[in-house]
């Protein structure tokens, strides 16, 4: 996806996706390359992580898991 700068605002780059300007994004600065500039030209990418969301699900459910476990070992008292 290619985005135009058109400004910085505290802190923020105000981002024009270059096909419909009327849609911004506003971006940290520090996340830029060194030496962006108003008027510059870039190429973002967005993937999917499968293999990360597939990780941090089955975290998730292996806590969620682990605290039943617990609540039943405490249902004793």
């Amino acid at each position: 996806m290619k985005v135009t700068i058109d400004r910085f605002e505290d802190g923020y780059a105000v981002l024009l996706i270059r096909n419909e300007e009327s849609v911004h994004i506003d971006f940290p600065v520090r996340y830029l390359p060194e030496g962006c500039k108003e008027g510059d030209i870039l190429d973002i990418s967005i993937c999917k992580d499968i293999q990360s969301t597939e990780d941090a699900k089955k975290r998730v459910s292996d806590l969620i898991e682990k605290l039943k476990n617990k609540k039943y070992d405490n249902s004793h008292f």
